[in-house]
């Protein structure tokens, strides 16, 4: 292909709130198969299964209580599999969670003014995230304005499967990505119907693939012989995706060595669907999730477009390219026009092939925040014991002075860790920073710096009867008596009132190290205090464990737009239509 300017590259961000195509905010597919199937959907009248209908009994006022947690719900369902493959349960959905209509940052302050870690109840200062669902809508608002019409997103329930996001984005009209038996159940009983999802996962055991046809779920990828022979005896009315190996050097987590057949081995595999007598409709690819390089799209579409051109030689009609996902947030618009070029050179408009994709981090990442309380702390050891010998030599002496201007010199410790949300840092490679939330017992606000400090640390208001309040050996307020009230601005903080520290999460592993260098105010960060995460909501949840017996951390619900409000709380509440 041509090499494309550098000025397709570099479109201004488009506003989300301006559809692309038409003044319908939802998806609307150009393929006809899937206007087809998605208006039967619409059609099916199903008074048991219809998300958020008022008979459920939803009520989501516009003003929650802002110091509470969702009460946890020991309502049991039970699905049923229908001759329609939809989903009915035997009880009324459970009801949402309260949501609040407050920025991320006023819930922060709000939930942090009622707990004083000194008098709590046991797990009352435990860690907990905020997510935005104004944020998750505004994604889907920018992915049609940029791809819809061309590209159906199939959310990565995988990424975070977190109840309300899904149900958020079912009630958006959404398809799934699901690559596990339990997955496809959790999206089920959201009221989606089977024909919304397809089965990511090319290597799947023999009882996953049984359950799928049991449900109905036939859209499934594969990328070896061994799944044609599961599927051929397990599931016969399968549509199944060859799933092929692209090039994925350019992205955060490589796909490429576990899953893709070769290009060499793709006639192989079709001419065994042949005999098998196993459908197959389309091809999918995945970058790699977190891509960089929008060149990858280009050249994985040209893949896919001779692996179509293949296969119609072989006598396959295939009318599907899943373009997997690998979206980010920052990067998304540059990814976006990779892609549109790749379509528009090899599966022009107008070509009857359907284009989905299976976006995950980048309706969610951004939308989660997570608030961490400092339990504990402590002087950081500056070098090993020195046996008798080095002790006082100049070479000591040298190496414990660079030691003491490279080194971290406070360790803290918060009650969230690697095998909690922060299993990120080593399953999908990332690198978080905090910002303070609260320091010696003051709340901080909103206006914090890229390095994690604030850099307009507030001032309390002290009510006469506060005057009184303890401080501790460094001069500081204590958190037990936490101010939050702050309203007056005082001086940033100067470079010399920073310290390099280093942050552990609560477990008794040393591997549980969730920060090994950040920059945090010096001696006034307290046991108490309250640190904030940002970007924390891909792949965190999902992959979160209870190791050593530590809770995972509770999930706060805001519509932090107030322009968005009353738009998420409808399609919260109401059936999808399509129309809204």
């Amino acid at each position: 292909m041509a090499q494309l300017g550098s000025a397709v590259f570099q479109k201004k961000r488009p506003d989300p709130l301006r559809p692309r195509n038409t003044g319908c905010t939802f998806f609307e597919p150009t393929h006809p198969e899937t206007r087809t199937r998605l208006a039967c959907e619409r059609s099916v009248t199903r008074p048991e299964a219809q998300v958020g209908s008022p008979a459920e009994g939803l009520v989501l006022p516009a003003n929650q209580p802002m110091n509470g947690f969702p009460p946890r719900s020991s309502e049991r369902r039970k699905t049923i599999s229908t001759n329609n493959h939809t989903s009915k349960t035997e009880q009324e959905q459970e009801p949402l969670p309260p949501i609040h209509s407050n920025p991320t940052i006023n819930v922060f302050r709000s939930i942090l003014t009622g707990i004083d870690p000194s008098k709590c109840e046991e797990n009352g200062e435990n860690a907990f995230y905020v997510c935005d669902l104004a944020y998750v809508y505004r994604q889907y608002l920018r992915w049609q304005h940029t791809l819809g019409g061309r590209v159906e997103p199939f959310f990565a329930v995988k990424c975070n499967p977190d109840k309300v996001v899904l149900k958020l984005l079912a009630q958006l009209g959404m398809g799934f990505d699901c690559a596990s038996h339990a997955e496809i159940e959790m999206v089920l009983k959201l009221g989606v119907l089977s024909g919304r999802i397809i089965y990511a996962n090319p290597c799947k055991a023999g009882s996953f693939v049984r359950h799928a046809h049991s449900k109905g779920v036939e859209m499934m990828t594969f990328d070896n012989q061994d799944e044609l022979e599961k599927v051929a005896k397990f599931h016969p009315t399968a549509r199944m995706v060859l799933r092929i190996l692209t090039d994925d050097s350019g992205s955060l987590c490589r796909l490429g060595e576990k899953f893709g057949a070769p290009l060499e081995n793709v006639r192989a595999l079709l001419e065994r669907a042949k005999e098998l007598n196993v459908t197959v409709i389309g091809v999918a690819f995945h970058v790699g999730s977190g891509c960089s390089n929008p060149q990858l799209y280009i050249d994985a579409v040209g893949r896919a477009k001779w692996t179509f051109e293949l296969a119609q030689e072989l006598g396959f009609q295939f009318d599907l390219l899943d373009v997997g996902g690998g979206f980010g947030d920052d990067n998304f618009d540059i990814l976006a026009e990779g892609l549109l070029a790749g379509l528009d050179k090899y599966f022009p408009v107008g070509c009857g092939v359907r284009v989905i994709a299976e976006p995950g981090r980048y309706f969610v990442t951004s939308a989660f925040e997570l608030a961490t309380n400092v339990i504990a702390r402590r002087k950081a050891p500056t070098l090993p014991p020195p046996d008798a010998k080095t002790l006082g030599s100049p070479d000591h002496v040298a190496a414990a002075e660079k030691n003491d201007q490279d080194s971290p010199v406070t360790m803290y410790y918060i009650n969230d860790g690697v095998y909690g949300a922060f299993n990120c840092i080593i399953f999908d490679h990332q690198v978080v920073e905090p910002k303070v939330l609260t320091l010696g017992g003051v709340f901080y606000g909103d206006g914090f710096t890229e390095t994690g400090y604030p850099s307009g640390p507030m001032t309390p208001s002290i009510s006469e009867h506060e005057m009184d309040c303890s401080t501790d050996s460094l001069g500081s307020l204590s958190a037990s008596s936490a101010l939050f009230d702050a309203r007056r601005p005082a001086p940033p903080f100067l470079v010399d009132e920073l310290e390099l520290c280093k942050i552990f999460g609560p477990s008794c592993d040393s591997i549980d190290l969730v920060c090994p260098s950040s920059l945090l105010p010096v001696n006034r960060l307290l046991v108490g205090d309250w640190l904030r995460w940002p970007n924390m909501g891909a792949y965190t949840i999902c992959a979160a464990s209870q190791f050593n017996g530590f809770k995972l951390s509770q999930v706060v619900y805001t519509i932090g737009d107030p322009s968005l409000d009353l738009k998420v709380r409808s399609i919260l509440s109401s059936t999808f239509t399509g129309d809204m």
